[in-house]
């Protein structure tokens, strides 16, 4: 069986099972905006899952460790055209090389945005032109690794004066952690098994 039917088998088994948010209330009180990102998982023996590292000068989650994506524009007809169109933008995917499987749980963040994960399956070993604007690096991370809940070390902190649980991933000297963390422990409940 390969790799896009495993991924699309599972995702389809597990659909209904609760996600977890980072908050369900943004800290500032106001409403969620709606964001998309791509999930691209390569398709090799081990297969791997694209991250990108954000500039640390950028107003959003500054220097952390993303997936492809970004805030869902009036022009996108979906989630999934939005995180197509982004991780072309960030890192010149072309939407040609991605075969989209589905979306996965949405996703809350305290920082305002309902994100929708949409899970994609890629050639190995692509070629990207990363935006200097929107990326500072990227890497390949094994799927098997970031799906391992035992390397999912849970955290609680303050911050903006409320309590707030976060998810750590580490993965050499890359700090996997918030939102992309959280995002990547909901993929872990509904693809449990698929590397196996």
């Amino acid at each position: 069986m390969s790799l896009y039917d495993r991924l699309s088998d599972a995702l389809a088994a597990s659909e209904g099972l609760p996600g977890e948010d980072e908050a369900h209330i943004p800290l500032d009180g106001g409403l969620h905006i709606p964001a998309a990102v791509l999930i691209a998982v390569t398709d090799r023996p081990q297969p791997g899952v694209i991250l990108t590292q954000r500039p640390d000068y950028l107003r959003s989650h500054p220097g952390q460790i993303a997936f492809p994506g970004g805030k869902i524009d009036p022009e996108d007809v979906s989630p999934i055209a939005a995180a197509l169109r982004e991780a072309d933008e960030e890192l010149g995917l072309s939407p040609d090389h991605v075969r989209v499987i589905g979306t996965a749980d949405l996703y809350r963040s305290g920082s305002g945005f309902a994100i929708t994960p949409v899970l994609g399956v890629i050639p190995p070993d692509l070629s990207y032109s990363p935006n200097p604007g929107e990326v500072a690096d990227w890497f390949e991370v094994p799927l098997d690794f970031v799906l391992d809940r035992a390397n999912h070390v849970h955290h609680s902190t303050m911050w903006k004066g409320a309590q707030r649980n976060y998810i750590e991933i580490m993965w050499g000297q890359r700090r996997i952690w918030g939102v992309t963390a959280g995002i990547i422990a909901n993929l872990s409940r509904r693809l449990e098994g698929v590397t196996a």
